[in-house]
């Protein structure tokens, strides 16, 4: 019975021991990321081997910014997940980049470099103070020759020579090593606060009853990451339709570096909460003050997009070869039944950095009537305007976008889809191939004391010509004073032929004109008002 037990005992020790759940460090890579307007779902792919029994596999190296919230573990093999949990690993850094790496280096290099010319100026000093306190030549009842005391005297003047030349050369040196450990230092410091921090790991817990490969598809949700749209609008000339360059910049700061990954970007924004708002019964009492404190974060909130925002590169030609493959070729838009996502096809890379990266997304046509607009009495040039129709299907963000016409760029506007209503207006620059003037016209402009009234008459010619060598369409706009006191009367004598608009004053015609044709116009208005009182606006 006693041998019984003790197989027994040994038994379950085996058993225990064999069964007893361990710890493995694994490595993994990420794969797919699905970068939204504020934050990104990183998927990292494990490929490890556990023995029978229970392990938990360590993930390590994670950024420090993932939401253990978020954790997502798929797996595929002859094992079961039991679980998984999330730490902060404060003894271990990020991976430092390849790029980083190769600056602290140099940086090291440089900083030797310093060190050793230090080192031999010094040599020089004490050389120096060597000659200078061994100065004297001789015993002292030994008479040296004239030949021996020229020829000491000339070792003397040529090795203090030699020193004094040595010493400003190793100064020189040391100044340009000193000014490339600056700029290095300050090429790091703007990196490193990157890569400074400590990681977190992941622990999945599994079991299995015989040795097997275990496959794991890890999936979480980083802060510190987004993108946010930019545009450019091209216009070849005024007859072809507007081509529009849809844009990503995509940002990251988590510490990791995603190098090509396969990256989807939607327009889904998890900051925004997706609960249904509820109404509930507002009720009305008699106010009664109440003491009360009120608190104040005054924590400054970290931007989800940075402060600086990188602008697309602006090309000033058109190349008039066969255009070349862009990334844009390889993105699919997917319409989900909330929000739309750019599947984009290429692997691509993403350095964790102070600097977006640009990705472009689509490229789109536009259908677009071109007319020239001018407000004289504000500015005096003609500005070609866009306006695009069409544009409701291409999910645009609000974003910046560069304008480009006849290949040069012409400036910046911003696309607000959320305030545009039909068509999309575009100013594409001014033309000063059009002349435009206002002026006043004095015999129709006077000031008369009716009574204990004053009347004044205002009058202004307008006048457009279009030099150039095709026919143009163009509006023209102005306005008269509104009044908003009942003292104040305001009447519009003539409106030259312009649509008006009674609650705003303002004045319009539409014009069509043939090359180096020319028209005019003229309106008038008085303004009536007691004589004691002065106006402001006209």
């Amino acid at each position: 019975m006693k041998v019984k037990k003790l197989i027994s005992i040994v038994l379950t020790c085996l058993s225990s021991v064999a069964f007893a759940q361990t710890e493995k460090a694994v490595d993994s890579r990420i794969t797919n990321v699905t970068v939204f307007l504020a934050k990104a779902q990183v998927t990292r792919e494990v490929k490890s081997r556990v023995e029978a029994g229970k392990t938990s596999l360590i993930i390590t190296g994670l950024t420090a910014e993932l939401d253990p919230r978020s954790i997502q573990v798929a797996g595929k093999g002859n094992f079961i997940i039991l679980g998984t949990s999330h730490r902060q690993n404060y003894l271990s850094d990020l991976n430092t980049p390849k790029a980083l790496r190769i600056l602290k280096d140099s940086l090291e290099y440089y900083q030797k470099q310093i060190t050793l010319e230090q080192n031999q100026k010094e040599i020089l000093n004490k050389e120096e103070q060597m000659l200078l306190s061994n100065q004297k030549i001789g015993g002292g009842n030994q008479n040296l020759t004239v030949a021996e005391l020229k020829a000491m005297a000339d070792f003397y003047r040529s090795r203090l020579g030699e020193i004094v030349t040595s010493r400003a050369k190793q100064d020189d040196k040391t100044k340009r090593l000193t000014e490339k450990v600056t700029r290095l230092q300050a090429q790091i410091n703007s990196q490193n606060e990157l890569y400074s921090r400590n990681t977190s790991e992941i622990v999945v817990s599994v079991s299995a009853e015989v040795a097997t490969t275990v496959d794991l598809d890890v999936n979480y949700v980083v802060t510190q990451a987004g993108w946010y749209p930019v545009y450019d609008v091209r216009a070849i000339n005024s007859k072809s339709p507007l081509q529009l360059n849809y844009k990503a910049n995509v940002f990251q700061g988590t510490g990791e570096e995603w190098k090509n990954v396969r990256m989807k970007l939607s327009t889904a924004n998890p900051n925004q909460s997706g609960l249904k708002p509820e109404l509930y019964t507002q009720y009305l009492d008699f106010y009664q003050p109440v003491m009360y404190s009120m608190y104040k974060d005054k924590k400054a909130m970290r931007p989800s997009l940075p402060m600086e925002k990188a602008g697309a590169a602006m090309d000033v030609a058109e190349v008039q070869a066969a255009p070349a493959v862009t990334v844009a070729d390889f993105v699919t838009a997917i319409q989900t039944s909330l929000n739309t996502e750019f599947d984009i096809a290429l692997p691509y890379t993403v350095a964790s950095s102070n600097q977006p990266t640009l990705v472009d997304i689509r490229t789109y046509e536009m259908k677009a009537n071109y007319q020239y607009s001018v407000a004289p009495k504000l500015d005096a040039d003609a500005f070609l305007m866009a306006k695009a129709t069409g544009w409701e299907e291409f999910n645009l963000l609000p974003g910046e976008s560069n304008i480009f016409f006849e290949g040069t760029f012409v400036g910046k506007t911003f696309i607000d889809p959320n305030s545009i209503k039909d068509t999309l207006a575009i100013s594409l620059g001014r033309d000063k191939r059009i002349v435009v003037k206002r002026e006043k016209v004095k015999d129709y402009t006077s000031r008369k004391a009716i009574g204990a009234n004053v009347r004044e008459t205002y009058a202004y010619e307008i006048s457009v010509r279009n030099t150039k060598q095709e026919a143009i369409k163009i509006m023209v706009e102005d306005q008269v004073p509104v009044t908003q006191n009942s003292q104040i009367e305001v009447t519009v004598a003539d409106t030259g032929g312009a649509t008006y608009v009674k609650e705003t004053g303002k004045l319009s015609w539409q014009w069509s004109l043939a090359p180096n044709e020319t028209k005019k116009t003229v309106f008038k208005f008085e303004v009536k008002y007691p004589k004691d009182r002065q106006i402001n606006g006209l």
